[in-house]
């Protein structure tokens, strides 16, 4: 007698549970998710990228410093001018708007004022021209650049009497403490400091150049 040789495939096979908790977290779409990563990454970068450049350009724009034109000078003067002094009841001097000048080799402000003076003491009225020129100081109180160190250049008048004409002279230094010292010729306004002042800079150096004038800037003290 013959044995026919058979095998027994045993079809209930059971697998542990933690491969089925592994199989059923396995994406079912790898590619989809590797290219949401990359998009976002992709964004990243790019935020970056932009962030960077605009930290750039904030630092460039803060280096080039704050302008000033000498009409936007001018413009402030004329909120203080015309102006009358006097000089007891001996006479006065009727003073117009100042005509600036840039003076960069020597980082200062010159200012020719015309100005009419008449009085008991003086027989006729005289024009004429003071003449002066002066350095910047910058006001953090109230965001002001301002006129200081005055030097008078000359006071002259035209046809007056030798002797009126010391006098008036002689006046000259007091005359232009009252006229330009300290006088605003520009105030900053806050948007003008706004990017700065983020970025934790504030108005430092004034520097006077052919186009006006320059505000340079410094980081702020720590407190």
């Amino acid at each position: 007698m013959k044995f026919q040789a058979t095998r027994t495939v045993n079809t209930d096979t059971t697998f542990p549970a933690s491969s089925c908790a592994a199989a059923a977290q396995q994406p079912e779409h790898p590619e989809g998710e590797a290219m949401q990563r990359r998009a976002v990454l992709q964004l990243a970068v790019g935020a970056s990228l932009v962030w960077a450049a605009a930290s750039t350009l904030r630092a460039a724009q803060a280096q080039s410093g704050y302008t000033v034109t000498t009409e936007q000078m001018r413009e402030a003067l004329g909120k203080r001018f015309p102006r009358r002094y006097k000089a007891g009841s001996f006479f006065a001097i009727d003073m117009q708007t100042p005509n600036l000048r840039l003076l960069p080799e020597q980082n200062r402000l010159g200012a020719a004022i015309q100005m009419e003076a008449s009085g008991p003491a003086l027989p006729d009225r005289h024009n004429g021209v003071f003449d002066l020129d002066f350095a910047l100081r910058y006001e953090a109180a109230d965001q002001s650049i301002r006129a200081h160190q005055l030097k008078v250049n000359a006071l002259r008048f035209s046809g007056m009497p030798a002797r009126q004409a010391e006098i008036l002279e002689a006046y000259g230094p007091a005359l232009a403490e009252q006229t330009l010292q300290d006088v605003v010729l520009h105030q900053l306004q806050p948007k003008d400091l706004a990017l700065t002042d983020g970025m934790g800079l504030e108005p430092s150096t004034i520097t006077v150049t052919p186009k006006g004038l320059v505000v340079g800037f410094v980081a702020k003290p720590l407190r």
